[in-house]
């Protein structure tokens, strides 16, 4: 006996996937590109100024034109590439008007999270970031700065984290995204390697103390001796 009507088709729906079928995506060749082109500029390899060549960039990362004037597009949209029309793309140079701002924006969020995270942080977060110090420190004693400035990101994104504030923490995490480049860029400068791992570890003192006073101080400094750097590497000649 078969059963028709509302029964029948309800235990016919039951069968089908609650979720709609949908292909997982891989990434794309276009943000693959993205990202190792991303990568070389944050880290210098492709320098403020510098043209874009596109053969050669196609033939460097084994890819034809479509996927990369497609990461191209992405990275115009944050601002770290300039596409014009009939002509080769170009790193863009730095805004000293726009980092002024940046900073002055970045030193805000910063300084107020961290006098939260003094408060609200847990000693094992606590730890997580001074094992980060200590190792920051090893990577300034063996010159490896890509890993210590990553490693460094890492520690001013858990202290923002720290402060158990979602808004704020997502609001830094769209400012950082555009200033990655410039922060790299002002660590490379002589002399401010050490005194950025000198401050941090005095940052973190001030944590561990629970002292968010003398914490929003340092940090404060902190950034703003950055924004310092990057104003003057500014005034360089940019690379054509």
């Amino acid at each position: 006996m078969t059963t028709d009507g509302p029964t029948a088709r309800r235990r016919e729906s039951d069968d089908e996937p609650r979720v709609p079928r949908r292909r997982i995506r891989t990434p794309s060749l276009a943000e693959d590109a993205y990202r190792t082109l991303h990568h070389m500029i944050v880290f210098g390899q492709l320098a403020p100024g510098e043209r874009l060549i596109e053969p050669e960039l196609c033939e460097a990362l084994g890819i034809s034109r479509t996927p990369l004037r497609e990461a191209l597009k992405l990275l115009a949209a944050e601002g770290l590439v300039a596409t014009r029309r009939n002509r080769n793309a170009m790193v863009t140079l730095f805004d000293a008007r726009e980092l002024e701002h940046l900073f002055e924006v970045e030193a805000g969020i910063e300084s107020f999270a961290i006098a939260l995270a003094a408060q609200r942080m847990t000693n094992t977060e606590l730890k997580r970031v001074e094992a980060l110090q200590v190792r920051m420190e090893k990577l300034h004693g063996s010159g490896d700065l890509d890993t210590y400035f990553e490693l460094n990101q890492r520690v001013h994104a858990m202290i923002v984290a720290g402060a158990r504030n979602p808004v704020l923490e997502e609001t830094h995490r769209r400012l950082i995204g555009r200033l990655e480049r410039a922060r790299y860029a002002a660590l490379g400068k002589s002399g401010r390697w050490r005194e950025s791992a000198h401050e941090h570890r005095e940052i973190l003192e001030a944590l561990k103390a629970r002292d968010g006073q003398r914490a929003q101080q340092l940090l404060l400094a902190h950034v703003q001796h950055t924004g310092e750097v990057i104003a003057a590497i500014c005034d360089r000649p940019a690379k054509r």
